[in-house]
C-alpha cells in the first residue's frame, strides 16, 4: 500500500514507520524538517506542515491511507490548542485529497475506567499531560461525527515505554484492559507500531476506537 504518515519522527510515528516499511509498504513521511530522516528503501519524505490544510492534501493525495501520530509535543505549552489544528488540517487535507482512510493516534485519557467516567476526568491523572489528553479526546468526540473519512482511532494504554517487538496483542473497546495484579495494563511501542499496521492491512474498527495491551 501506499501511506502517508504524520509524526515519523515521534516516539510512536519512528516505531509506526520502521513496520510499516518492514511489510513492504511505500510510506510517504510528512515532514517540515525533511533533513532529519535518512534514506530507506520504501520512503520518501514530503516537507509538509501538519498545520497547513493545503499542504496536507497535496502531500497525501494519491494515497492509500493516513496514518497520524501527530503530537505538538508534551512539553508544548499550547499543545491542546495546537493538537486541535493540527487535526483541522489533517482532517481537512484528507477531504481536499480524496484519502478516506485515516488511523489516528489518540490517548489513553478518553478511555472509560467507570461508567461515564473517563480517565482523564478521574483526580489520579498527572496534570501535567492532561491538556494533551483532553485534546486527544475531543478529537474522538470529532471524529465520532465524521461522516466522509474512514477513520479508526487508536488509543494507546496506560502504559507505553520502549520495548521488544513481540507482535503480540490484545484488543479492547472503549474501556482500559485489564493488567496483571489490578495492575495498569501497558505495551511496548514497537507493538502499539504492530497493532496501527495490523489495522491499516486488515481494518477491524472503521468507523470506531479502539485500544490495545500485551
Amino acid at each position: 500500500m501506499k501511506i502517508a504518515l504524520i509524526g515519523a519522527t515521534g516516539f510512536v510515528g519512528s516505531a509506526v514507520l520502521n513496520e510499516l516499511l518492514s511489510r513492504g509498504h511505500a510510506v510517504t513521511a510528512l515532514a517540515r524538517h525533511p533533513e532529519k530522516f535518512t534514506a530507506r528503501d520504501g520512503l520518501a519524505v514530503v516537507r509538509a506542515d501538519a498545520l497547513d490544510a493545503a499542504q496536507v492534501a497535496a502531500a497525501v493525495r494519491g494515497q492509500d491511507a493516513i496514518v497520524s501520530a501527530y503530537n505538538p509535543g508534551w512539553n508544548e505549552p499550547r499543545i491542546y490548542d495546537l493538537f486541535g489544528q493540527g487535526y483541522d488540517a489533517i482532517l481537512a487535507g484528507a477531504r481536499q485529497a480524496g484519502v478516506k482512510r485515516l488511523l489516528a493516534v489518540g490517548g489513553a485519557g478518553s478511555l472509560e475506567v467507570a461508567p461515564g467516567v473517563q480517565l482523564v476526568d478521574t483526580p489520579e491523572f498527572p496534570a501535567e499531560w492532561k491538556q494533551g489528553a483532553l485534546a486527544a479526546r475531543d478529537l474522538l468526540t470529532r471524529l465520532r461525527g465524521e461522516t466522509a473519512l474512514d477513520w479508526t482511532l487508536l488509543s494507546p494504554p496506560i502504559l507505553l515505554a520502549p520495548g521488544e517487538r513481540t507482535g503480540r496483542y490484545r484488543v479492547g473497546g472503549d474501556q482500559p484492559l485489564p493488567g496483571e495484579g489490578g495492575q495498569p495494563s501497558g505495551i511496548s511501542v514497537a507493538d502499539l507500531a504492530v497493532a496501527i499496521a495490523d489495522e491499516i492491512d486488515r481494518p477491524q474498527h472503521l468507523r470506531r476506537r479502539f485500544t490495545v495491551a500485551n
